[in-house]
């Protein structure tokens, strides 16, 4: 089959002048395995068109390119003037036609359904030899495959194994968008149940944060809290449940929902986690979960401090030292054992507290007493405002590529003024 262009030719019969042009007698045996074990290693669509651009080119030709489509393209019609996008090369990257222009060859492709082999006369010297390929799967068009090399034209056996790779990655991409939009919804939900923590006291300034780690990562059960309880008083919440994905956020909202309801018995935090930790192991469907509470009294400069398997707090102090503060550590909670107890510190006008989950500061392969002294270790603005100076610790520990998810909450009794 020839290009619609007028300057196609059956070229055939000349010596392949790259690797790719000798796999005209026949694909590698293993060619197929190949592609199984090598297209789709992750749930990226970036990644997955590379790993089928990278095969083609070690299989059937000099060089190769994926042009997507937007997301919501259905198989059949094909737009008149698909919106085509570069987004993976391999190879001899000048042998590809380009992206755009008038009636590109990718587009006949996605018109047709089907493989479409051309061969193209560079002015009597060698033919260059162009598949094109649609990414197809499951009534939804993903893009084309664009395949080239110079040389004798692509055999049946050559075209039907392309279009099986391409079938394969078109898969791979399906289950990557798919992906994609869960992590939104996930994200989605746990952004809304966090954004409004319950109000603290207007005694207290507060200041949270949930960074969502990146990459292929779904988000986690990291989550935050504030109850108003009597008497001025504020318990403050960090809690993380293990795991990750749709389920781990619900458990984290069950997890919030039971704390609300346990704390508002003005319980002091320690008997709090009982409470909790026992009506988990009773529900016997939740995860375990990790959790920090902390009783703030601004009226007497205290705070009460009780953790479930969760790491301490810090406190910055007004000249910008940090220390991290020292308490019993209780199992996680879900586990049925208890043996909870509480932990008390003075807390300066001046003083922040920060409580935050483990992505903040953990590190692969990093002792987490290292980690730890390394967010007590930092130096931080004096006299900054609650937010400025949660802002400062993010930046230092560059928590924005943190491995996992990241939910902080900074604490500071507020100065009342005098009369």
């Amino acid at each position: 089959m020839t290009d619609r262009g007028g300057d196609a030719t059956a070229g055939t019969g000349a010596p392949a002048e790259a690797p790719g042009a000798a796999a005209s007698a026949g694909p590698p045996p293993d060619a197929l395995v190949d592609a199984v074990e090598s297209i789709g290693t992750t749930l990226q669509e970036p990644a997955t068109c590379a790993e089928l651009v990278a095969f083609v080119c070690r299989h059937f030709c000099d060089a190769a390119a994926v042009d997507l489509l937007p997301t919501d393209v259905p198989a059949a019609p094909c737009p008149p003037d698909p919106d085509l996008s570069r987004v993976a090369t391999a190879g001899r990257v000048e042998l590809l036609p380009p992206a755009h222009g008038p009636r590109p060859l990718s587009v006949r492709a996605l018109e047709e359904g089907h493989p479409i082999a051309t061969s193209l006369d560079l002015s009597g010297r060698v033919p260059r030899q162009v598949m094109t390929v649609p990414l197809l799967a499951h009534g939804q068009q993903y893009g084309v495959l664009v395949a080239v090399r110079r040389g004798p034209a692509f055999s049946d056996a050559e075209t039907s194994r392309t279009h099986h790779a391409a079938r394969l990655a078109a898969v791979h991409l399906g289950h990557a968008r798919r992906h994609g939009a869960m992590r939104t919804t996930v994200l989605s939900l746990q952004r809304a149940l966090l954004a409004e923590p319950g109000r603290p006291h207007p005694n207290l300034e507060l200041a949270t944060r949930y960074l969502p780690a990146g990459g292929s990562t779904l988000v986690g059960g990291d989550w935050f809290e504030t109850v108003r309880l009597h008497f001025g008083r504020t318990l403050l919440v960090v809690g993380d449940v293990m795991g990750h994905g749709l389920d781990a956020a619900v458990d984290m909202n069950a997890y919030r929902s039971m704390l609300r309801y346990v704390a508002a018995t003005d319980l002091p935090p320690h008997r709090v986690l009982r409470r909790l930790d026992a009506a988990v192991a009773e529900d016997g469907t939740r995860r375990p979960a990790t959790s920090l509470l902390v009783r703030v009294d601004p009226a007497r400069g205290v705070a009460s401090l009780a953790s479930a398997g969760h790491l301490p707090p810090v406190v910055f102090c007004g000249d910008g030292t940090g220390e991290l503060v020292d308490l019993p550590v209780g199992p996680p909670l879900g586990t049925g054992v208890g043996g909870y107890e509480q932990a008390g510190r003075a807390l300066a006008p001046d003083d922040t507290l920060v409580m935050f989950t483990d992505g903040l500061v953990e590190h692969r392969g990093e002792d987490i007493d290292e980690s730890l002294a390394r967010l007590a270790g930092l130096r931080l603005p004096p006299g900054a405002n609650v937010d400025d100076l949660l802002d400062a610790i993010l930046a230092k520990l560059d928590a924005r590529h943190a491995e996992d998810d990241v939910a902080v909450l900074a604490a500071r009794i507020r100065h009342r003024p005098t009369t």
